[in-house]
């Protein structure tokens, strides 16, 4: 009875310890660290404030604005009244994200870089104004961010998700003038592999000296294709 007993207990330790020894030696598949992601967006921007700011920068006065006229806006005292021809409001951009310290899983940090279509504005005056309109087109802007980047990516051709917010500053360059500009953004998307769609909305503040100082504060939501290696 002894020696089938102590044959017993042998046998279950032979089987047990390789089973023991093969999950000790298991760890689950990692995503890869990525470090650069290159960005094609397709931007819809909407105006913010448009009033203030660049009307009344431009006027010197308070506007309003008009409903069922000829014309979109009026000066407090009606003396000026400013139609709005054009405000694009469709563009696209590229740009360039760079992970210094790579990114896989949970926060790291991410520098932007990127280059993006300006609406194209166009605005005239009827009455005392500094010039009969005002125009701005074919603008660009050159920005600058950096901010924090949470990611949770997949190995392989998984599906893996992140989330951003930036901030920083850029210049703003058009056919009349050229100025600066500071902006906040934020967003996140999907990813199956190193192929991804995000989705990014992005306050800017456009500063400008001539003909007057004003600015003009748009708010551009963008569909983004990335590709990220």
């Amino acid at each position: 009875m002894l020696l089938q007993t102590v044959a017993a207990a042998w046998l279950m330790a032979t089987l047990s310890t390789p089973a023991a020894s093969q999950n000790s030696r298991y760890h689950a598949p990692q995503a890869r660290r990525h470090f650069v992601s290159i960005s094609y967006d397709w931007q819809y921007t909407q105006p913010m404030g448009f009033g203030a700011h660049p009307l009344e920068d431009l006027l010197g006065r308070r506007v309003s604005e008009a409903h069922l006229q000829s014309f979109n806006y009026r000066t407090e005292d009606g003396l000026t009244l400013i139609d709005v021809l054009e405000f694009s409001k469709r563009g696209q951009g590229i740009g360039v994200t760079i992970y210094p310290f790579g990114s896989s899983e949970g926060p790291t940090l991410a520098v932007r870089g990127s280059i993006e279509q300006l609406p194209a504005v166009r605005v005239t005056f009827d009455g005392p104004a500094p010039s009969s309109s005002y125009a701005f087109t074919n603008g660009r802007s050159y920005d600058v961010g950096a901010g924090v980047d949470v990611s949770d990516r997949s190995p392989g051709w998984g599906l893996g998700s992140h989330a951003f917010l930036l901030g920083g500053i850029g210049r703003a360059q058009a056919d009349e003038r050229d100025g600066r500009r500071y902006f906040a953004e934020a967003g996140g998307g999907l990813a199956v592999g190193p192929i991804g769609v995000d989705v990014s909305v992005k306050v800017a503040v456009n500063r400008f000296t001539l003909p007057v100082p004003h600015r003009f504060m748009t708010i551009p939501i963008s569909v983004r294709g990335t590709l990220t290696f």
